[in-house]
């Protein structure tokens, strides 16, 4: 386990959400979809690369048969906002008519890539659909009607890293959440 005190700890200005904090909410989520999805088969979706770590944690805290599958989708390349413009780069390998999907994200920032998803999503077919995310920034949302059904922390509008939510692909393997320094990203 990365000690607090690790060189990556030091690009924070500080820690949001602590790893227990998160296994705690990780756990009583778990049990909230299992209580609703109660005699049915969800389908989980893993929103690549972020949710990777939440979603592998929810995923064990899930008392249901599940299915799942990944999407890689891209709004931001290495900047530190959405550009808006939503890429598609891995699609899903199984069809998902009639079956209640469990989209599974990091973060939810502006709105705009799970706006686009779940619409791609519904089109094709899918009996339900919600969104389940880690974190949720209502401040920066673009898309106000988007619903997050289920979310474990709201948080201001900071630039975080860790558990899976990265900067140009470092600090996903931090097992907390931290703000990162603008002296990181404001080069």
């Amino acid at each position: 386990m990365i000690a607090a005190n690790g060189a990556l700890y030091q690009d924070l200005t500080k820690i949001l959400v602590t790893r227990e904090e998160i296994e705690q909410k990780v756990e009583e989520l778990g049990r909230l979809i299992t209580a609703e999805y109660q005699g049915r088969s969800p389908v989980l979706i893993c929103v690549l690369k972020g949710a990777t770590v939440f979603f592998a944690d929810l995923a064990r805290a899930i008392d249901l048969p599940i299915t799942i599958d990944f999407m890689a989708l891209s709004s931001y390349g290495s900047a530190t906002k959405s550009s808006g413009v939503v890429r598609v780069i891995k699609d899903l390998d199984q069809d998902i008519l009639d079956k209640d999907v469990i989209i599974v994200e990091d973060i939810v920032d502006s709105g705009v890539t799970l706006n686009y998803l779940k619409g791609m999503l519904m089109h094709r077919g899918a009996a339900s659909i919600k969104i389940v995310t880690l974190l949720d920034k209502p401040a920066r949302r673009r898309v106000k009607d988007l619903r997050v059904d289920f979310s474990c922390f709201n948080i201001p509008d900071e630039f975080v890293v860790g558990y899976g939510l990265d900067y140009d692909q470092k600090y996903r393997n931090l097992p907390d959440i931290g703000v990162l320094s603008p002296k990181v990203y404001e080069k």
